[in-house]
């Protein structure tokens, strides 16, 4: 007896679960001759000593199959023997002299194979003789080649002590260099090249030299050659009041200037120099003090009073709109209780019809029921049917039309009752919100108590003191000749404040004159007007330093130039309180500095 033959997977269920072990075998299969295939050309190539095909090969079969540990093996030997290649290459271009590429191939061996240890040792040899010709270089004052080598050291090992002893020295020398760059800069009068030079020894190294100092000194004498002067002559006190004069001195106008910026208030001014002078005369100060009567309101409570209440004349509004509302909604639903009364009279009316016809056709048929058995008993011959028994005599079809018409009556009746019961639904909706009206309308109060103010007119006083400087200023340019155009201008200090009796009853409390002293109106007129001078002073400043920040600009095309950095330095001082960044960057990137706004005394 042969064994039953296994069912047929018919199913598509079955077929699936097929396909899915098919593709899974497909892939196993793929995966195992990748797999293979690297392993042989990583074989292959190692054998063949081509170091970096077999570990490409040895990769591509670890990707396939992580978890083969001969193919780690492999690998592992494979590195270590190329890192015995890379460090014969090493100790060669060692030999050669090329402590450089030496270092190179020696940091390649150890990513090869980090327990090198001979690697290892080579290397830290190579970087000690690298350091030695830092210090050597350092020695002949080659100070670019000198941080070239101990910066590749300390890529390699940043924790190598020689080579941060060496960035140290380096940056000493650096400093000790500029510094020595700066002082001749400084005795030969190209102070702003000076300036750069002491910043940035001092950038290179915090201390080493006295660059700090000297540059102070440097920013301080270019400072005095290019202040802004103000030569301020004693004021005409042509009022006789030496209290508000003395508020227009020389000492108030230097304190009313910033200090940041190089303006200089002085009594007399060399030959050459930039600025202005300044004549004051003080013409008049007059003091003046008004009274004037005026009146006030105070408001009070009075009492209280009955008013309508607001919240029920709302809701009356909101009823009266609920209420005609429901009586738009009564309307309409008697509209539909009409309409579907009439149908329901038209539909009795032809459902008799349709009856008194059914009854009608049902006599008819009955007779031709009869008709039909008389004539077949009065046959001739058995069992040939009369013509009186044709049966279209039952199904005449002469009630079609009246139960068409029956039907359709019907459909419509059906439809107009339910919009009936739509209107009687928001009918009684409508009555419900109706009553929910009326009951907040009946319990809100008619009326509501408010207090009742009342305004209570009272005197008052308003006491005026006005102090009034008329200055005259006359300003002229230093270098230029003109014609002196004096400029005369009121300055007001005003101070106003009411008085007035005490109204206990309606809760007025009594206020007294306050104004403040006459001395102190005068000293503030007078700040107003050393302040306005010190306004115009600035303008006449803002455009002169405005010239010498174009002349900068327009040099900036090759901003390392000595006249340029001169004339840019200058600049720079002129606008400390806001120094332009096209011109503050491109200098400090032409001569290396990390912090331009160190040129400032930032």
């Amino acid at each position: 007896m042969s064994p039953p033959k296994s069912p047929r997977p018919t199913s598509l269920g079955s077929r699936r679960a097929l396909g899915a072990l098919a593709l899974a075998s497909l892939l196993a299969l793929t995966a195992c001759s990748a797999f293979s295939r690297a392993v042989k050309e990583g074989d292959t190539a190692s054998q063949q000593q081509k170091w970096a095909e077999a570990e490409a090969a040895y990769l591509r079969a670890l990707a396939a199959d992580p978890e083969a540990s001969e193919v780690t093996v492999k690998l592992r030997e494979v590195r270590r023997a190329w890192s015995q290649v890379v460090l014969e290459e090493a100790r060669g271009v060692h030999d050669a002299g090329d402590l450089d590429g030496a270092m190179k191939r020696l940091v390649r061996a150890l990513e090869l194979d980090a327990d090198n240890t001979a690697a290892r040792e080579l290397l830290n040899v190579t970087l000690d003789e690298r350091v030695a010709k830092g210090f050597a270089a350092l020695k002949e004052e080659r100070l670019q080649d000198a941080r070239a080598e101990f910066d590749a050291v300390l890529s390699v090992s940043p924790e190598h002590a020689g080579a941060k002893k060496g960035v140290d020295a380096t940056q000493v020398a650096w400093a000790k260099r500029w510094f020595t760059t700066g002082d001749g800069l400084e005795k030969a009068g190209k102070l702003g090249n000076a300036l750069v030079a002491y910043v940035r020894a001092d950038q290179e190294r915090v201390g080493a030299t006295a660059a700090r100092e000297r540059a102070e000194a440097v920013r301080q004498k270019l400072r005095d050659e290019v202040a802004f002067l103000v030569v301020a002559t004693p004021v005409e006190d042509h009022a006789g009041a030496p209290d508000v004069a003395q508020r227009l001195t020389a000492g108030r106008l230097a304190a009313m200037l910033p200090t940041q910026l190089p303006l200089r208030v002085v009594t007399e001014a060399p030959a050459g120099r930039e600025g202005v002078k300044l004549d004051l005369s003080l013409e008049r100060v007059l003091p003046l003090k008004v009274v004037e009567d005026q009146q006030k309101t105070q408001r009070y409570l009075a009492g209280k009073t009955s008013v309508p209440n607001p919240r029920r004349a709302s809701f009356e509004t909101k009823l009266l709109q609920a209420e005609r509302t429901l009586e738009e909604v009564e309307r309409k639903q008697a509209a539909v209780l009409r309409e579907y009364l009439r149908l329901q009279a038209e539909l009795t009316t032809v459902r008799e019809g349709a009856e008194r016809c059914r009854d009608r056709e049902r006599r008819e048929c009955l007779e031709a029921l009869q008709e039909c058995g008389e004539a077949a008993r009065e046959a001739e011959k058995p069992g040939q049917v009369p013509g009186e028994c044709n049966p279209s005599r039952c199904a005449s079809g002469l009630c079609a039309k009246e139960e068409q018409l029956f039907a359709q009556k019907v459909v419509a009746v059906k439809e107009r009752e339910k919009l009936l019961e739509v209107a009687l639904e928001k009918s009684e909706a409508q009555r419900t919100e109706v009553q929910r009206h009326r009951d907040t309308v009946f319990r809100e109060p008619m009326t509501v108590e408010e207090p009742m103010y009342s305004d209570f007119i009272y005197d008052v006083q308003l006491h005026r003191l006005t102090v009034t400087a008329s200055v005259t200023a006359v300003m002229r340019d230093l270098l230029k000749e003109q014609v002196p155009a004096p400029l005369t201008e009121d300055y007001a200090s005003i101070h106003e404040d009411t008085s007035h009796k005490g109204y206990d009853r309606y809760g007025v409390l009594a206020d007294p004159v306050q104004l403040r002293n006459e001395l102190e109106l005068r000293v503030e007129v007078g700040d107003k007007a050393v302040a306005d001078m010190a306004r115009r002073v600035k303008e006449r400043f803002d455009t002169y330093r405005g010239k010498r920040v174009e002349d900068a600009r327009r040099g900036m095309v090759r901003p390392g130039a000595e006249d340029v950095v001169e004339t840019a330095v200058r600049a720079l001082l002129l606008t400390a309180d806001a120094p332009p960044a096209d011109v503050l960057q491109p200098l400090g990137q032409a001569r290396g500095l990390s912090h331009p706004e160190a040129l400032l005394g930032l």
